[in-house]
């Protein structure tokens, strides 16, 4: 499924919002004017387990930030950039009972259940979050 035009939130999955702070040319112009628009109007969004995502990442020396961990999430989550999503006890639970078929990975069912309650479109490159969205239980779309 693809996003709607109109949409109101935006939601970056983890990669995207790496990629995005770091300035990586991954994303198709009309997907980084989609995702300009919406800091502009303060309706992107990152999830919470993407900071934990981060954080594991770096600590296990998958990715190098630019900076110390805290001081790239502070800078990553201040304006222009993404708020943080709330995590609620919804979205927690939520998560664990996905309609359809979805993987097991509890960050991904976090990151969908977010962009499930805020009604948002995700921006991912996860294939197995974009075949999930073709199901139609989930928002999403594309780098390209």
């Amino acid at each position: 499924m693809e996003c709607r035009l109109l949409k109101k939130v935006v939601l970056l999955d983890t990669h995207a919002w790496l990629w995005l702070v770091e300035g990586e040319a991954r994303f198709s112009p009309e997907t980084l004017g989609r995702i300009e628009a919406a800091a502009a109007a303060r309706l992107l969004r990152v999830a919470p387990i993407s900071v934990w995502e981060v954080a594991m990442l770096e600590a296990k020396g998958r990715i190098r930030l630019t900076q110390d961990c805290r001081s790239w999430v502070k800078r990553a989550l201040s304006p222009p950039g993404p708020a943080l999503a709330p995590l609620t006890p919804d979205i927690l639970i939520d998560s664990t009972r996905l309609p359809g078929t979805f993987h097991g990975d509890p960050a991904d069912r976090m990151i969908v259940a977010t962009a499930r309650a805020l009604d948002a479109c995700l921006v991912t490159a996860d294939a197995r979050i974009l075949g999930y969205a073709e199901q139609g239980s989930v928002e999403a779309k594309g780098l390209s």
